[in-house]
């Protein structure tokens, strides 16, 4: 029931990481996004050009932190807590965008790519436009973003954009010209934003800060588990599931993932999670590993992070809620800690390696 891919079948899709900004979808190269994390408060910078809301300490390096809202010439709004920041990288120069709402990391097919769209009459785009292409992902338009005019900062903005004044700014209570960031939340929710600039400028100085491990961030019966992002294919909602006769208990069924027949697994009877809770059928992580592909259900898609080997610890022996040979160790994520899948190892090795007599 784990499907093989054949060579016929093999394709290079792009995987880009989408996300909600000002009631559209966008998408950004997955290949450029280093690092994503909740907004913390951040240092505005009164000689900086009007789309960046300010800057913080990340480990030691000042970055930079753009405000997309700006940068696009809408009217800004007051952060939130629920706001993120997705730490982007063109060439040797790192931005962190802020955006309202992640969705997933998806592969999109090339072939599903306009980078052109006929408006009916002559229409050149600028130079410096901010749009590489629009995908057509089921009823959906993604709005795909090019890196390098969007972390480049000119003055000449493609026709028609205007960035907002510093009365503009004033009258949004937006931080600006030394202004306190977020002027408006609450002490709680400043101290909030706070506590997480301060996390942010925590480092290491054993670190191998080029042999991080990127890892998606999934929810299983309120737990978080850490998956190698190099195992992901894509994240899909799962819309309808076809059941399959006569199988063990953890094969959910199949699942049709444009044309492509995907077989949907429960990984809480392989990790001895608690199994009376009802399972969630919404969300799925399709995996990869070699030429064997299968859906993981998941609760919930959390974040994108990067951890490095010293920071994994061994499966402490309190832990009985898993199986120890199904997890590569245990990381820090946020104030919990996190599991880490050997993803390879269970769909493989374990109990959900399936013969043709299942």
């Amino acid at each position: 029931m784990l499907r093989t891919v054949e060579e016929s079948e093999i394709m290079e899709p792009i995987p880009y990481l989408i996300f909600e900004l000002y009631n559209s979808t966008y998408g950004i190269e997955a290949t450029a996004v280093q690092e994503i994390f909740s907004l913390p408060e951040l240092t505005p910078i009164a000689e900086a050009p009007p789309d960046i809301a300010g800057v913080l300490n990340l480990r030691g390096k000042i970055l930079p932190v753009m405000d997309l809202n700006r940068r696009f010439g809408y009217k800004s709004r007051p952060y939130q807590l629920s706001d993120r920041v997705v730490v982007i990288q063109w060439q040797d120069v790192q931005m962190g965008i802020i955006v309202d709402d992640l969705q997933e990391i998806q592969n999109i097919d090339p072939q599903d790519i306009s980078s052109e769209i006929s408006y009916g009459r002559d229409f050149q785009a600028h130079t410096h436009n901010f749009i590489s292409g629009f995908a057509r992902i089921g009823t959906s338009i993604i709005i795909l973003l090019a890196c390098e005019p969007l972390i480049r900062y000119s003055e000449k903005l493609p026709p028609g954009t205007e960035m907002p004044t510093e009365t503009e700014l004033e009258e949004q209570d937006m931080p600006d010209q030394g202004r306190l960031f977020c002027p408006h939340a609450s002490e709680s929710e400043r101290s909030i934003f706070r506590e997480r600039a301060e996390a942010l400028m925590q480092t290491t100085e054993s670190q191998d800060l080029s042999g991080f491990i990127s890892l998606a961030v999934v929810g299983l019966n309120g737990e978080y588990f850490g998956i190698d992002l190099q195992m992901v294919r894509e994240f899909t909602d799962i819309l309808q599931v076809t059941p399959i006769p006569c199988c063990p208990q953890w094969v959910v069924g199949n699942m049709n993932l444009r044309g492509e027949i995907v077989t949907l697994f429960d990984l809480r009877e392989v990790l001895n999670l608690d199994l009376s809770q009802k399972r969630s059928l919404e969300k799925a992580v399709v995996l990869q590993v070699e030429d064997i592909v299968a859906g993981m259900t998941v609760d919930e898609v959390f974040d994108i992070t990067h951890v490095y080997p010293t920071d994994i610890d061994p499966i402490p022996a309190a832990v009985h809620t898993t199986r120890d040979e199904y997890l590569r160790g245990t990381a820090p994520y946020q104030d919990k800690m996190m599991a880490i899948l050997d993803i390879s190892k269970i769909l493989t090795q374990g109990e959900l390696e399936v013969n043709d007599s299942v």
